[in-house]
């Protein structure tokens, strides 16, 4: 049943339901009296599709993020998402004092919580970790917890906020493909936040540019996976979504 969380000032909100599609109507926030940080921003997610949110520093990006993950109050528009959500942040925010599986399970309790752990450990491929403490672990291996920490509350709808920004090259290609083959698996509506325009071209099947708090572009990836880089399609579509940046493509 479909109820009310947060009322905003015009519409209904946030409302949160089953189902995984996200709708956003007439999205309107702004902090005291500057100009809005996002401005009347609509969006439709289908359920299970795989959209990337490009755009410049103070676009607007974060804070529809946590508008969405229920953070940031619903002011002005009506937001609908599912009930289960969860956000995988660019740092992995562990906590050093608990193993990793203690991590992955955070406020889950009960007998059977380690068992749920070591499932999605296995998923990310860290079982042989789950009872390392988070400081002897590397960055992948940080990003891995976090995305098992997501995965084991079977979220519905899973947003990425730069989850691979402090990566190094080689870690980040293989994290992208792990979280192919999950939202694969798991066949839920994922959207990931990313300044990485061959990223977001590589992982997406829409990606979104955001500008001033609207969507400026919003352009489909008509190919098939895994993508190539050489693909001349895909030159072409990273050739607008640097233009829609307004970043010079040498």
């Amino acid at each position: 049943m479909n109820h009310i969380i947060s009322n905003g000032e015009k519409g209904q909100g946030l409302l949160v339901r089953e189902r995984a599609d996200v709708r956003i109507s007439g999205l309107t926030k702004r902090f005291g009296d500057g100009p809005a940080v996002l401005d009347h921003l609509s969006l439709n997610i289908p359920a299970g599709e795989f959209v990337a949110l490009l755009g410049r520093s103070g676009s607007g990006k974060s804070t529809l993020l946590r508008t969405l993950a229920g953070l940031d109050p619903v002011e002005y528009g009506d937001v609908v998402r599912p009930t289960a959500v969860s956000v995988v942040f660019q740092e992995s925010r562990l906590l050093p004092w608990r193993r990793v599986w203690q991590n992955v399970v955070l406020g889950q309790k009960g007998p059977e919580a380690k068992k749920r752990a070591l499932q999605v450990l296995t998923e990310v491929g860290l079982v042989h970790r789950v009872d390392a403490w988070p400081l002897t672990l590397s960055g992948g291996e940080a990003q891995r917890v976090a995305l098992a920490r997501a995965l084991v509350r079977d979220p519905s709808f899973l947003m990425l906020d730069e989850p691979f920004a402090a990566l190094d090259a080689l870690t980040r290609i293989q994290m992208q493909a792990l979280v192919l083959t999950l939202w694969r698996k798991h066949q839920c509506t994922t959207l990931l936040v990313t300044h990485d325009v061959d990223e977001a071209l590589v992982l997406a099947d829409r990606v979104l540019v955001l500008e001033h708090g609207k969507i400026k572009v919003d352009l489909p990836v008509p190919l098939s996976r895994p993508r190539r880089h050489a693909h001349p399609v895909f030159e072409e579509l990273r050739s607008e979504l640097l233009q829609a940046l307004g970043v010079q493509n040498s």
